[in-house]
């Protein structure tokens, strides 16, 4: 299968994830989308980054009824920061038969030559790139390994749910109700 490999903290997973995931999997050639759950991102820093395993919990809440999204927590065992390259040779080791390809938001195309082993990653993995608000012009947007993929463009961010949920306003219609209700039930965020 080709896999499309979509990283992030997901604290907490949305809607804006959910619709850019779709898109990829309803639009393109990959068959599946795998949400990787971080650990820790080496560029960001987080007081109110939730457990991984609170994390993993909320992917699979807001995933469970869709067959082409799978959730991983392939980095849960990994050495900390994790870096991108380093899970993609581990999923590409563990899973053969598949091929991955990474799934970023233009935002993050400006930053990709930062990257550890970006120029690996571009060659034997490849990047698709949806449309995210005030993204910085990039030469890789020519590159023939990456693939610009039109999504609509969502400007909605954890950040702005956890203000709100501390503040005690509604996130309705922002994450999957599964989601909102375990969150209160957990009552993360407070």
């Amino acid at each position: 299968m080709n896999i499309g490999l979509f990283f992030g903290s997901f604290n907490p997973i949305h809607i804006g994830h959910l619709i850019v995931a779709n898109v990829m999997a309803e639009t393109t050639d990959l068959d599946q989308v795998w949400f990787v759950v971080s650990p820790q991102n080496p560029f960001k820093k987080n007081k109110q980054l939730l457990h991984e395993e609170d994390r993993y919990k909320l992917v699979s809440l807001a995933i469970q009824n869709n067959s082409k999204f799978k959730v991983s927590d392939v980095e849960f065992t990994m050495p900390r920061p994790s870096y991108t390259i380093d899970t993609l040779l581990k999923l590409q080791e563990k899973f053969p038969q598949h091929t991955f390809r990474l799934i970023i938001g233009g935002d993050n195309l400006g930053q990709f030559p930062n990257w550890k082993e970006h120029e690996q990653i571009l060659s034997e993995f490849g990047l698709y790139v949806y449309p995210r608000p005030n993204a910085e012009p990039s030469d890789l947007v020519d590159h023939p390994n990456v693939r610009l993929v039109e999504s609509p463009l969502l400007d909605i961010s954890a950040t702005f749910i956890r203000a709100q949920i501390k503040a005690e306003r509604t996130i309705r219609y922002m994450v999957p109700e599964e989601v909102e209700a375990y969150i209160r039930w957990k009552k993360f965020y407070v």
